[in-house]
């Protein structure tokens, strides 16, 4: 592979949002899968694991993702009381990591030009909250991907498996893309822990930090921001850094026996 073969490949991927329904097929996905194995890591740990969910699997996440993201609506538009109210329902976020957490200051703006840029792009105006909402829950149905991933990070080498979590990630990514596989990152998905756990089961000490979407983009207009990308940060320059051995992350009960794949990788 030349530089500019390279150079094209990482440019051409982009985050998707609005998927076709057509199943990305099982050797497709067991070679993206076997690309980002060859990720580093720390001390070659891979101190990380993935759960894929297709099929009904993943369907039955949609639903529970929104779910979760509409009974939160109160609390994401800032309503006194809404805490409160959620926890008395048992419905609070339960998430391994605070998705919601703030921006630093020196992020803040950042994001905030993105956004208005994407949102403005789809043609929802800032005050239009239904639209908003909207836009946010398709986050939760994972923009209709027939694969929907999540990556759990070792609790015991943090932040060190965030930062091989991110590596692999972004392998998968490119190799999907190789592949002619789209793909999308689903941060919000962290927010709640309750839905993989009722599909999966991971061990104890593993923290869910990110969900992720695969398959293959529709038409639909609005998928990406004009341009060859989104602008970047002052002094945001990307910095990289390499996966090891895989154990399975069990779909429970009955479901041991569906199509689901459901592989984890460790270092």
């Amino acid at each position: 592979m030349n530089p500019e073969t390279f150079s094209d490949l990482a440019a051409s991927r982009h985050s998707v949002r609005d998927f076709r329904a057509d199943p990305v097929p099982p050797e497709v996905i067991e070679e993206i899968l076997e690309d980002a194995r060859q990720a580093p890591s720390w001390s070659n740990t891979r101190p990380f694991m993935v759960a894929l969910a297709t099929g009904e699997q993943a369907d039955r996440l949609r639903a529970a993702y929104v779910e979760e993201f509409d009974a939160a609506l109160p609390l994401q538009h800032k309503e006194p009381g809404a805490m409160a109210r959620l926890a008395l329902s048992g419905k609070a976020p339960d998430g391994d990591y605070p998705t919601w957490a703030p921006y630093p200051a020196d992020l803040l703006p950042h994001s905030q030009a993105v956004g208005g840029r994407l949102y403005a792009h789809m043609g929802i105006g800032r005050k239009d909250r239904e639209a908003r909402d909207a836009a946010a829950r398709r986050n939760c149905e994972a923009f209709g991907a027939p694969v929907i991933g999540f990556v759990l990070v070792h609790e015991g080498l943090m932040p060190f498996a965030a930062l091989d979590a991110g590596i692999m990630l972004q392998t998968l990514f490119l190799s999907a893309k190789a592949h002619g596989v789209d793909s999308c990152p689903l941060g919000v998905l962290a927010t709640w822990r309750r839905p993989f756990d009722a599909e999966f089961e991971a061990p104890s000490d593993y923290r869910l930090i990110t969900g992720f979407a695969l398959g293959y983009a529709s038409e639909a207009p609005g998928q990406r921001l004009p341009g060859r990308a989104a602008p970047r940060a002052p002094g945001a320059e990307p910095q990289l850094i390499r996966l090891r051995s895989a154990h399975a992350v069990t779909a429970r009960g009955v479901r041991r026996r569906s199509r689901t794949l459901s592989l984890a990788f460790e270092g």
